[in-house]
């Protein structure tokens, strides 16, 4: 028996992902037709044996209960969401909740950020994760970045011959590895007792009075680097590299650049998504949900989400672009590279265009640049782009 758990943050996080996560959760927002999360919902319900997924993270559960009812219905597997009082970091959290997690005494369980978005080979990781024995505590998705990009990410150093993690660095300040982690985890039991370890050391020293967490809950304790870290060079942590498509979704552009991909992936996987009822004009991989209003004289395409009762003119021309919920665009109007918020109403004969994000995909390991918060000056890196 299997378990999940998808991390899914709190209303305090995605600052970059604004304004785009004011008026809905960030798990929420749709990419190629879909809630965010739901692509990671639907890769676990795949994975033979996997009877629960667990949604954690600090959003009020009233802002989740329809979604996870709807997800329930949709894959029939046992879906909860598990709400932490507070922030409690990327570990925190299941540490806490850790008894729920442990409960029917799952073989394994993968743990997933909800704010990644790639083709999740689960299956995989977790044929590869039991081919390494019990001496196994974790198993890392990772995938290969340019050397100026794995700056912004985890890097993994890892043994060729055994697959083991070697070295473990978060956010390096200068180049340690390609290697860079995807947020993707498979996870046995006992990882708990190394989180344990971490948990206790972490209550004396705030009785003590010299704890490192600063304002921080005494509970708050991170993966990568309090749990990761330490398990590498022990033989307990292994890597299982991709070259499958993968990226972060951190801003807008980002979203677009997702959408894409997944719209991709229906094609070969869900090919009923693309069909649609419509005498517009389709170019290339589009979805268009069944209550959107399209003109039989609009061009669509290619890489198109049209969200719930969107109304799209006479004459429209949409390429590379998410039209979100109720949105209304005029007749004779150009979008392009751009994201249309819910009940936006664009007029007649507009031109909305937006900058094409890199990475191109057609470079090898390109990824989504992943800038930090703030930069080497102290000031808060611009996070939005008109």
């Amino acid at each position: 028996m299997l378990k999940a758990v998808i991390l899914i943050g709190g209303p305090l996080k995605g600052t970059r992902f604004r304004p785009l996560s004011l008026d809905i959760p960030k798990p929420l927002f749709p990419v190629a037709g879909l809630p965010m999360i739901q692509h990671h919902i639907e890769a676990c319900a795949n994975v033979p044996e996997l009877k629960e997924i667990i949604l954690l993270g600090y959003y009020p559960a009233k802002d989740l209960d329809q979604f996870v009812n709807e997800m329930i219905q949709e894959y029939h597997v046992n879906i909860r969401y598990l709400q932490e009082f507070t922030a409690l970091g990327t570990a925190g959290g299941m540490y806490h909740f850790r008894d729920q997690i442990r409960s029917g005494n799952p073989d394994a369980f993968f743990i997933l950020n909800g704010d990644v978005c790639a083709e999740f080979p689960l299956k995989e990781m977790l044929k590869f994760h039991q081919s390494k024995g019990e001496t196994a505590l974790i198993t890392v998705l990772a995938t290969e970045a340019t050397r100026q990009q794995a700056l912004n990410y985890g890097c993994i150093v890892r043994d060729k011959d055994t697959s083991q993690i070697t070295h473990y660095v978060e956010k390096p300040s200068t180049f340690v590895s390609p290697l860079v982690n995807c947020g993707v985890y498979i996870c046995s039991l006992e990882i708990f007792q190394t989180m344990a370890a971490v948990f206790n050391k972490k209550q004396l020293e705030y009785y003590n009075g010299d704890s490192a967490n600063g304002h921080k809950e005494s509970g708050y304790i991170q993966l990568e680097q309090e749990v990761l870290s330490p398990l590498a060079g022990s033989g307990k942590a292994f890597v299982m590299p991709t070259v499958n498509w993968w990226s972060q979704l951190k801003s807008a552009g980002s979203a677009i650049y997702a959408n894409r991909h997944y719209l991709a992936l229906y094609r070969t996987r869900r090919p009923e998504r693309l069909l649609n009822k419509t005498s517009a004009t389709i170019i290339g991989d589009v979805f268009i949900h069944p209550s959107a209003n399209i003109h039989s004289t609009a061009v669509l395409g290619p890489n198109v989400s049209i969200g719930a009762g969107a109304t799209i003119g006479s004459g429209v021309r949409v390429k590379e672009s998410i039209v979100l919920q109720n949105a209304n665009i005029n007749e004779h109007s150009l979008i392009l590279h751009s994201i249309v918020g819910r009940g936006v109403k664009i007029g007649a004969w507009t031109r909305v265009e937006g900058t094409p994000n890199d990475p191109n995909p057609n470079k090898p390991f390109a990824k989504m640049d992943n800038p930090p918060l703030f930069n080497n000056d102290g000031r808060l890196n611009p996070s939005a782009t008109i």
